[in-house]
């Protein structure tokens, strides 16, 4: 097995510690690696997403912009959103 030193916010060294001392990992080793499995899994499905469905979601919208939102519009629809939220 090889070894590399990183360098842990405050915030994520104190995550590590805790999975380590809930007993649900062995050592700091364990964590980070479980950490890099789940991130590699996750690769081919957000790869997928984008290839799927945001490339041809943008290429919709450049083919026909009407279809689309402004900036300006999505500000709105979300202070809208949000002004509906804080009423309740």
């Amino acid at each position: 097995m090889s070894e590399l030193t990183i360098k842990l916010s405050e915030e994520m060294e104190g995550f590590v510690r805790q999975k380590v001392a809930s007993g649900e990992y062995e050592d700091s080793s364990a964590v980070i690696e479980e950490g890099l499995r789940a991130l590699d899994r996750e690769d081919p499905d957000l790869e997928r997403w984008l290839q799927e469905e945001v490339v041809s979601t943008y290429d919709r919208m450049k083919s026909d912009p009407s279809r689309g939102f402004s900036a300006a519009d999505v500000r709105e629809e979300l202070a809208a959103r949000r002004a509906r939220r804080n009423d309740r």
